[in-house]
């Protein structure tokens, strides 16, 4: 299933029922020390962060913002095990974004090793799935549609279509989701860009944007994107509008 860095100190039942109920899971369990040293020595190739609170979590500010570090270069998650205070004091110094669950004293082994085997599979998917470039100036849109799509696919983001051009300079997406209206390079502009590149010509690009008129409309199809959809389409429609697509194409990458 995994490999889960298991940070914690000391040993007891607890903590002795919950390594083995994670081993029935299928994981694989690398003790760490809440110290730099220890979590450094453990934290190659993990899949998950697991750290078990204690009255250590007041005095190891290091190793904490450490584990982030570890979190936010290797994109593996955090999960906590704690009462609510130690939750607390562990916030202090990891933000709740990094967190992916917590669980709270007292707690059921087998529960935990269940829901952290679900967690490891949909992160599973999420690393092997496909990348998505999001291509648009409107800073509140991206966050938000960065966040409906993340959970099961790779998403980059940038705000202007020159970022979009610099990035697949050394990166290929599996799709462009490209806004319309942006200032200095609009969609249909960075669309003819990308076309022009012949190894970029076949990237699929579908415009998702707030341009409903038909001369827009005409002035894309043109173009012969993969798709043209409404940002006021209900999250579910785009989502699943996407999902469809990765579905009908899903074979487009086979060689024979």
């Amino acid at each position: 299933m995994g490999k889960i860095l298991f940070v914690n100190r000391g040993s007891g039942f607890m903590t002795d029922a919950l390594k083995a109920n994670l081993e029935k899971a299928g994981f694989t369990t690398v003790s760490a020390e809440p110290d730099v040293q220890s979590i450094e020595a453990g934290k190659e190739e993990i899949d998950l962060i697991l750290i078990l609170a204690g009255d250590y979590v007041y005095n190891s500010a290091e190793a904490l913002v450490y584990i982030v570090d570890i979190s936010r270069d290797e994109k593996r998650p955090i999960c906590l095990i704690g009462y609510d205070d130690e939750l607390e004091a562990i916030k202090k110094y990891i933000p709740e974004n990094y967190i992916k669950t917590e669980y709270k004293r007292p707690f059921d082994a087998k529960y935990v090793a269940e829901g952290l085997k679900a967690i490891a599979a949909q992160e599973e998917e999420k690393r092997s799935g496909k990348h998505i470039l999001l291509v648009d100036d409107d800073t509140t849109f991206l966050k938000m549609l960065q966040g409906w799509l993340s959970e099961k696919y790779r998403i980059t983001a940038v705000k202007s279509g020159i970022q979009a051009i610099t990035y697949m300079a050394n990166h290929r997406p599996d799709l462009l989701l490209l806004d319309y209206d942006m200032p200095i390079t609009p969609g249909p502009q960075v669309m003819e860009m990308i076309r022009s590149e012949y190894n970029y010509r076949d990237i699929p690009i579908i415009f998702l944007t707030g341009k409903s008129d038909r001369e827009s409309i005409m002035n894309v199809m043109r173009l012969k994107p993969q798709g043209y959809f409404l940002k006021t389409m209900p999250r579910e429609e785009i989502v699943k509008s996407i999902d469809d697509y990765f579905e009908a194409h899903r074979w487009d990458d086979v060689r024979t």
